[in-house]
């Protein structure tokens, strides 16, 4: 591969939260009597190991996502974000996310936030609709993320994001609309909306394994992603990636690091990260991630990438992108092989079968999901992995 200059873009993990959400599977712990000051310690020691091995030239993009990274109190947002800049080389124009949760930030945690980089939030609201709130484990309501938005921006904050959540348990595509109009008539510049997932060792798993969770049918998932489509389309909002939406320049830059098989830095408990063909996982508890830090490098996992996988990784994360994928970024990429002489054939059959189609523009030759292509999206990108060639 030719992707030989350091990560460009930075991911850090804070673990804790208010509570843990019932369809949650991410690394996450509830705050109560978590030791944050001693975890904050660790994230700089790692910080201080990762840049010895893996020295930065410049960071564009920073996310900072959890968890729910707004439970830090002013003082330790203050300090955390300080020992960010201390580390790792900022561009001038970085774009720096941080999640955050309704509720969870007032005017002095986002005065923390603003002074410190951070330029941009992304709001997990998932719902504008309180009964299903309740249901799914959410502790905010409405009235919060109201709020919590009025506040960001009384702080200075121009760049927001909130995410939507479909195909919840009791949820229909009435429920959903009235959701999606509450969230457009806020006119922020980015939406992110996902279909829930169902994962193990989640409540709601259990729920499912009991028959005990009235999920939509696959008919009413597909008409709430219809519907969410046509009502952000509608709303002036570029569909760019698969779950995504924005304002023209509001596209999320580090999210699009992971979609274009870029390097990054991963850091924090359970964080991944990849950069040199080499992906990682960190330790996940928040004690073992401490102590390891102490030491070494908190790695749980460490795994080569083969030039193939590498390949197959592009193309399926590429593909979520709307504008599609360029032959000559997989040529750049990939040391002057081309994409047809690996993958020529499932392109050809996803050409026929209207799910793909060619592209010819500025940044030159390429293929992109057709409109049906993106409905049937996780069949198109699972072709393209575990090949022999």
């Amino acid at each position: 591969m030719t992707i030989h200059h350091a990560p460009r873009a930075l991911y850090i993990h804070i673990p804790f939260c208010t509570n843990k959400c019932h369809y949650c599977d991410f690394t996450s712990y509830v705050l109560k009597g978590q030791p944050v000051d001693d975890y904050l310690d660790a994230l700089e020691r790692e910080m201080e190991r990762t840049i010895s091995v893996l020295p930065p030239e410049r960071i564009d993009t920073v996310f900072v996502g959890g968890g729910t990274p707004t439970v830090l109190t002013p003082p330790q947002m203050e300090r955390f974000l300080a020992a960010v800049r201390k580390h790792f080389p900022l561009s001038p124009d970085v774009e720096f996310s941080m999640e955050a949760n309704p509720g969870t930030t007032d005017a002095d945690k986002l005065a923390a936030m603003y002074a410190g980089g951070v330029n941009r939030i992304s709001f997990g609201v998932q719902s504008f609709n309180n009964t299903l709130l309740e249901r799914i484990g959410r502790i905010h309501n409405v009235e919060d993320v109201y709020r919590s938005l009025e506040n960001a921006r009384a702080a200075g904050f121009t760049n927001l994001s909130i995410d939507l959540m479909f195909g919840l348990p009791g949820q229909t595509v009435e429920l959903l609309a009235d959701s999606v109009q509450k969230a457009l008539a806020l006119e922020l510049p980015h939406y992110s909306l996902y279909s829930l997932k169902v994962e193990e060792n989640t409540l709601f798993h259990k729920l499912y394994e009991r028959n005990e969770l009235p999920l939509p049918t696959e008919d009413e998932d597909l008409n709430m992603y219809l519907l969410l489509i046509e009502q952000l389309k509608a709303g002036g909002y570029q569909h760019y990636e698969i779950s995504n939406f924005a304002r023209p320049g509001y596209e999320s830059k580090h999210n699009s690091t992971y979609w274009r098989n870029e390097p990054y830095y991963g850091l924090g408990a359970g964080a991944h990260g990849y950069a040199n063909r080499e992906r990682h996982v960190n330790i996940k508890g928040v004690q073992p991630y401490i102590d390891a830090t102490l030491s070494r490098l908190p790695r749980l996992d460490t795994e080569t990438i083969s030039e193939l996988e590498a390949m197959e990784d592009f193309m399926m994360v590429g593909l979520r992108l709307l504008d599609g994928i360029r032959t000559a970024d997989f040529t750049r990429q990939f040391d002057g092989k081309t994409l047809e002489s690996y993958f020529g054939p499932i392109i050809d059959k996803h050409l026929n079968d209207g799910l793909m189609e060619r592209l010819e523009d500025e940044r030159g030759a390429g293929y992109r999901l057709t409109d049906k292509g993106v409905l049937l999206g996780n069949e198109v990108f699972g072709s393209f992995i575990g090949l022999e060639v």
